[in-house]
């Protein structure tokens, strides 16, 4: 997933290179909502990982 985040956010960037506002917009747009989902995800596998190995 956070492959996917790093992708769109070199899209966005290139797209802001070249002059393409709204898919440049719409690409930061995607990168930001993956990368934080991303994070939820990792810290909802840390607190897993944590409780089975307290057990």
């Amino acid at each position: 997933m956070l492959g996917w985040a790093i992708t769109f956010l070199v899209i966005a960037l290139i797209a802001a290179v070249l002059g393409f506002g709204g898919i440049a917009g719409a690409s930061a747009g995607i990168a930001q909502i993956l990368f934080f989902v991303f994070l939820v995800l990792f810290v909802i596998s840390l607190i897993a990982r944590g409780a089975r190995s307290a057990k």
